[in-house]
């Protein structure tokens, strides 16, 4: 039996953010893993003119060419990959979900500022061209079109509703460190979900780019070990 995983990136992000998980599933399994790249996004943005709808639907015709490569599919689904994951639950036959920071709730802006609050410090110090963060906010704000930053809230709301449907095992993963989601999301996701097998996984060091904490290693091989586990 051929299982199949459809990965899908976040908002103004690409395949890079779920990329190192990805490289360890492969490792570890014979699945099949796929990343689309949603419209917009990649390596360079551009997001005018994309909507929430071409997201969604990059999304669902991803997963219906996986759906004729294996016989039963995961979906993994980071920040607001991880609505997207939902919103095609709810219309697919799923095995499972995995949420990675998944999107559902407004930035933490107290973990946000203690992040701007490090880069401040490393530009006094004259070290801000080694803050990776830093200058990945900074392309993502000098990149993101304010309508498309409505978009990304459409999808928010387009799914809302309608956790309580979802009845495929989930598991949630997020950051005690994220900087976007607050650690609030998880729970959030979690008690309105329908599924009656659901965890969460807390990652200590975890910041947004959860597949680049430093304790990864870790949360992988537990999720692996969800994802494999039979389901009937």
């Amino acid at each position: 039996m051929k299982i199949g995983v459809l990965m899908i990136h976040g908002f103004t992000g690409g395949p890079f953010e779920v990329q190192p998980f990805a490289d360890y599933i492969e490792e570890k399994t014979d699945w099949l893993v796929k990343i689309p790249t949603l419209p917009g996004h990649g390596g360079s943005l551009d997001l005018k003119h994309k909507s929430a709808e071409s997201w969604m639907m990059a999304a669902e015709l991803a997963l219906k060419e996986l759906k004729k490569q294996a016989d039963r599919v995961i979906i993994v689904g980071f920040s607001m990959g991880g609505l997207i994951a939902m919103y095609l639950a709810m219309r697919y036959k799923i095995e499972k979900l995995v949420l990675l920071s998944a999107a559902v709730k407004y930035i933490s802006a107290g973990q946000l500022l203690e992040e701007v609050r490090v880069a401040a410090a490393d530009a006094v110090k004259g070290r801000l061209a080694q803050n990776p963060l830093f200058h990945l906010y900074e392309y993502k704000l000098l990149n993101t079109p304010v309508t498309s930053a409505l978009e990304f809230l459409r999808v928010v709301k387009m799914v809302e509703p309608y956790y309580d449907k979802l009845t495929q095992p989930v598991c949630i993963v997020q950051g005690k460190k994220d900087g976007i989601v607050p650690m609030t999301a998880a729970e959030h996701i979690y008690n309105q979900l329908g599924s009656v097998e659901k965890e969460i996984y807390h990652s200590d060091n975890g910041q947004h780019l959860i597949c680049y904490s430093d304790d990864c290693e870790e949360w992988f091989a537990h999720v692996l070990a969800f994802m494999a586990k039979p389901h009937e």
